[in-house]
């Protein structure tokens, strides 16, 4: 059987609004992150943006277990759909295995995108479909060398986003995937079914809540994805839209033994919070949502 729901819960350092992107918000310093993840009683942590924590393992296990805290994987954006840029992308690709292998994590969360520099969502032939759907079969190949799993993650602004192209990639490849419950809701996907019809494929799962209001705006062009950040679309879990509890209980019914990662995106956009404020207390609500979900089954 499974260890307790709780017991598989983990942490994202983009809850705490640490992303790559420029412009996205202060990025608070990891000391101050990861002592408030293991003030909240969380174990585990995804890697962040690359560079936020150390690369180097002799830096970053140590760092890590200072606070108790082990790995679960890193979030990798690779462009697979573009055979001139193979060579780029094995390298890249390696590259990221190694720091998550050495750093003790185990998933290898592929984001396939557009370009490494702007993330849209070009129409692709069906020569593109084609080899992205093969290099994802390489990666796949690099993270067995590292001891990995891969697993696809459907994202906005990605190449794999709506519910279309989530069935079009699970008809077609076996890579295992990352059921985020809040970007496949807001690509149209349903995740209590693909929770019920696809366990066997989740790798790692993503608890990510959304404010279904401002994902229409997100949707209709109104606001880019940061800006919709900015405007809440990511509530705590519990307090959007997204089906969460019924998601968990279709997983936790096939048994499904993997992570959650609690996923709250923000961005700090105003003055430092002081410690123990700001982001902390939305991942805090979060984790008592899951609390009241473990005790009513």
């Amino acid at each position: 059987m499974p260890a307790s729901l709780l017991d598989r819960v983990a942490a994202a350092p983009i809850s705490w609004g640490i992303c790559e992107v420029p412009g996205w918000g202060m990025q608070l310093p990891p000391d101050r992150v990861l002592a408030e993840m293991q003030q909240l009683g969380i174990t585990a942590t995804e890697l962040g943006s690359l560079g936020w924590l150390p690369t180097d393992p002799a830096e970053l296990r140590p760092l890590l277990e200072s606070y108790e805290l082990s790995l679960v994987g890193g979030f990798v954006p690779l462009v697979l759909h573009d055979v001139d840029q193979r060579a780029m992308m094995i390298d890249g690709a390696r590259t990221a295995a190694a720091t998550i292998s050495a750093g003790g994590g185990t998933c290898f969360v592929t984001a396939v995108v557009s370009s490494y520099q702007h993330w849209e969502r070009p129409p692709l032939a069906a020569a593109e479909w084609a080899t992205m759907l093969s290099q994802l079969g390489e990666v796949d190949e690099i993270c067995a060398e590292f001891g990995l799993t891969q697993v696809v993650h459907p994202h906005v602004n990605t190449l794999i986003e709506t519910a279309a192209d989530v069935d079009r990639f699970l008809n077609n490849c076996n890579v295992r995937f990352t059921l985020d419950t809040g970007h496949l809701y807001i690509g149209g996907a349903d995740p209590v079914v693909l929770a019920s019809k696809h366990h066997d494929r989740v790798g790692l799962v993503h608890i990510k809540d959304v404010d279904g209001a401002v994902a229409a705006r997100l949707l209709g062009d109104e606001l880019s994805l940061m800006s919709a950040t900015q405007a809440g679309l990511f509530p705590s879990a519990g307090d959007g839209d997204v089906p969460i509890a019924a998601t968990i209980a279709a997983l936790e019914g096939a048994l499904y033994g993997g992570w959650y990662v609690l996923e709250q995106d923000v961005a700090i956009t105003d003055a430092v919070p002081p410690v123990g404020e700001g982001p902390v207390l939305g991942v805090q609500r979060s984790i008592e949502f899951l609390r009241s979900l473990a005790v009513s089954r």
